[in-house]
């Protein structure tokens, strides 16, 4: 098994850091050697082990893992708008909401901003980008949003991976003010999307389960807001209304336990990266930032 590191760029701190990654040994296990590839396979995937673990992380029993999972891994409880002791469930810590203006956002009607908290890659052109995990992986547009028309309409657009680990805030936000329309849910297979799965199969971003949301904003056109499920994510839970105008921040939904991924796509020529972002990004570096601060502006 390889044992290298993950890696990000902390937009706060300016600095390299190295993930603590939970569940790592399990999930090197899983996904670097022949034995738990086939593990991967037989079970690990499907959705009934991840239903399982939702429902043992909401049983009230579980509330025993909140304290050592703040103290683990330096949660800072002074965001939650709950005491840690309130909670029935780790599930229930888990999606927990955090404080009115715990996540700022950066002003400007053309400036978008992060959709939640965790590692971001930005790809600036999706027709031109490949070897972002693996090197000569590229991702398919089409397999991800499993929709030939719509797959044309976003061709040469920009977009962002938005990685949740389980110690993240597991709320999700609109990157744009707009009108969303209904979000439509894609059935898949339940893999990682840590890098420790990526950097083996891209292909895991459109195999998995994912939801696809379309929001016609007036100033960035179109842009697809899209939640991915995996290993152990109970579900995607949207909480907006369809066809009701909604500010940028808004808080679109939320994912129960696991690690998960949000991806925005832009139309081509809608959005200009931050350039830090981009920079990052192509050195095959993650940027860790918080939902709120910026993403890009519309040109």
């Amino acid at each position: 098994m390889s044992a290298e590191p993950i890696r990000f760029f902390n937009r706060a701190k300016q600095s390299i850091e190295t993930e603590q990654i939970y569940g790592e040994k399990w999930l090197r296990w899983t996904y670097e050697s022949g034995l738990g590839g086939y593990a991967l396979n037989a079970l690990v995937k499907r959705a009934f082990l991840s239903r399982y673990y939702g429902w043992q992380m909401s049983r009230p029993s579980s509330t025993r893992r909140i304290l050592p999972f703040i103290i683990d891994y330096g949660l800072n409880v002074d965001e939650f708008a709950k005491s840690p002791f309130v909670f029935n469930s780790f599930n229930h810590f888990f999606y927990r909401a955090l404080k009115p203006g715990a996540r700022p956002l950066a002003e400007g009607e053309r400036v978008a901003v992060l959709p939640a908290d965790g590692r971001h890659l930005a790809l600036p052109n999706i027709d031109q980008a490949d070897g972002f995990y693996a090197k000569g992986q590229r991702f398919d547009l089409r397999a991800f949003l499993g929709d030939d028309a719509l797959a044309q309409e976003f061709a040469g657009g920009s977009l962002l991976i938005s990685r949740l680990c389980p110690v993240d805030y597991h709320r999700f936000h609109f990157p744009v003010a707009g009108v969303p329309n209904e979000s439509r849910l894609i059935n898949g297979w339940l893999y990682s999307v840590s890098p420790i799965a990526l950097r083996r199969n891209l292909g895991y971003l459109w195999e998995n389960k994912r939801a696809v949301t379309l929001v016609d904003s007036p100033v960035f056109g179109r842009v697809a807001v899209c939640e991915i499920g995996a290993t152990m994510v109970g579900s995607i839970v949207q909480s907006y209304l369809a066809e009701r105008g909604v500010a940028k921040g808004d808080e679109k939904g939320y994912f129960q336990f696991g690690g998960s991924c949000v991806v925005t796509i832009f139309q081509r020529g809608r959005i200009t990266f931050d350039a830090d972002l981009v920079q990052h990004s192509a050195a095959g570096l993650e940027v860790y930032a918080c939902m709120g601060e910026a993403l890009g502006t519309a040109p």
